[in-house]
């Protein structure tokens, strides 16, 4: 069984429907795309409203982010 890990990223803007995400961690340089309505659904807001936000977020397989949640 692995451990999982659990990240602080900021979504820096929406392309549109989906989100562009940058995990505050060192090996992470570029930011990744993900749906802008997974995310807004897990932290219970519009989609409009997630650049600029702050959360932390699991590190699943193939680095993928997941379990979207406000810290």
């Amino acid at each position: 069984m692995s451990e999982t890990e659990t990240v602080r990223v900021q979504v820096l803007l929406l392309f549109g429907e989906d989100a562009e995400v940058r995990a505050d961690a060192a090996d992470w340089s570029e930011p990744e795309r993900y749906p802008a309505a997974e995310i807004a659904a897990a932290l219970g807001v519009a989609a409009k409203e997630l650049p600029g936000m702050r959360m932390l977020a699991d590190v699943g397989p193939g680095d993928r982010l997941t379990n979207w949640r406000l810290p």
